[in-house]
């Protein structure tokens, strides 16, 4: 009878561990799509899975064709090399719509030895900038056990590039994906990767200021000056996959 009891109530915990597992599913959100919890909470998809509407190459109207959708995912095709570091037909891309005071979550997934980056703040102005990292500051994108640029201090994924060092390291290894966050909210920025808060700073402010020059960017009057701008990804001339693309406006 014990037994029978046993296997009674082992039964009934399969099929409620079972009915649990089915309300999650129906909850979560598929790639590229809005939970109904984010639909009610106002976030917004800036990557449809189908499309790079929404975007364009910084100081054009369209994205070059480097920029590929590739089974549900914004891909870098980096094969065919540009003039500098980009790759041809590339470039870094941004968003139509600027944003202020928001909360940005996406996934990313870079190639061997590969680099990119998430930038913030950027103005869409080819004529003044040439490039969006002279306004826009990044979080960075990178294998760090491949390419050289990680053994730059603050120059390691999830960096806020070349002013925060992120902390704990908690980046996934080339080929699996990492969830990013940046959370820009009155003068406080904060980055999130895989579930933690790896950077937390002021923005704008003397603090902020002292960290631009003291860093790479010192001769950029304009750099990390603005806070409104487009969202931007980076072309640095490696393969890079970017998924899930939302933002909560704040």
């Amino acid at each position: 009878m014990i037994k029978r009891i046993f296997a009674f109530s082992a039964t009934l915990a399969v099929l409620a561990s079972c009915g649990s597992s089915n309300k999650v599913s129906d909850n979560a959100a598929a790639d590229n799509t809005l939970s109904k919890q984010e639909k009610k909470e106002g976030w917004q998809l800036l990557f449809d899975g189908t499309s790079t509407k929404g975007w364009h190459t910084f100081g054009k109207t369209i994205t070059g064709p480097a920029w590929k959708v590739d089974n549900g995912t914004l891909h870098l095709d980096a094969s065919a090399k540009g003039a500098d570091w980009q790759t041809g037909g590339g470039g870094d891309i941004v968003t139509e719509e600027a944003f202020t005071n928001y909360h940005l979550k996406l996934e990313w997934k870079i190639s061997k030895d590969g680099n990119s980056g998430v930038i913030f703040n950027v103005q869409d102005e080819p004529a003044k900038y040439k490039y969006v990292w002279y306004t826009g500051p990044e979080m960075q994108v990178l294998d760090n056990n491949g390419h050289p640029d990680a053994k730059i201090h603050k120059h390691r994924a999830g960096d806020l590039y070349d002013l925060v060092a992120s902390t704990p390291e908690t980046v996934k290894p080339v080929g699996e994906w990492n969830l990013a966050e940046i959370i820009q909210n009155n003068g406080k920025l904060e980055f999130k990767l895989n579930g933690t808060t790896v950077v937390s700073t002021s923005y704008g402010d003397d603090a902020w200021k002292a960290l631009v020059a003291g860093s790479k960017f010192k001769g950029m009057p304009d750099f990390g000056k603005f806070s409104t701008g487009k969202l931007a990804l980076q072309d640095h001339g490696n393969d890079v996959w970017y998924k899930n693309i939302k933002i909560l406006k704040l």
